[in-house]
């Protein structure tokens, strides 16, 4: 029986990338000399640490890190960007975290999503993916289609496609 799995993954690689190359931007740019801003990736908590005396910097260094990501095929969505917050004196701080897996609560709109189609497929939550199972390959297709067209805030990729 032909199945795939829908999961949300993130090539770690491009993300650490596309913070060099930030990081580099930043350290070069005009308009960020003489201030203290920097840009830091830990990959044990996924989590990108950025670091600037006032949040007009912030801003500037996370549309700087889009763009990076952008042109490196890292899907935005990835990228959940905290509130800016004071990190004593000038310096103002802002944490993005990096989203990856499908949670439980996605998982249930996905598979909701699925069976509002009315189509023969069946699917099913396995951890931090969702498996869909069908008799013909042609279903299974247009389920893909159809997850591609919708916004679950995540960023969805289709592996592990058996026939």
């Amino acid at each position: 029986m032909p199945s795939f799995d829908v999961v949300s993954e993130i090539n770690f690689q491009e993300v650490d990338n596309a913070v060099n190359q930030t990081s580099r931007e930043i350290s070069q740019r005009y308009d960020f000399r003489g201030t203290d801003s920097k840009i830091e990736l830990d990959k044990n908590t996924k989590i990108i640490q950025l670091v600037s005396n006032s949040e007009n910097k912030i801003d500037n260094i996370i549309d700087v890190l889009y763009a990076k990501a952008a042109k490196r095929q890292i899907d935005l969505k990835t990228f959940q960007t905290g509130k800016t917050e004071s990190a004593g004196g000038m310096t103002k701080k802002c944490a993005i975290t990096l989203a990856e897996g499908i949670d439980k609560d996605s998982a249930k709109k996905i598979v909701k999503f699925i069976k509002e189609l009315k189509t023969k497929v069946q699917a099913a939550i396995h951890d931090d993916k969702v498996r869909i199972t069908g008799k013909k390959r042609d279903d299974l297709q247009d389920i893909m289609g159809e997850l591609k067209s919708k916004d679950f805030e995540l960023p969805l990729q289709f592996n592990n496609f058996r026939d």
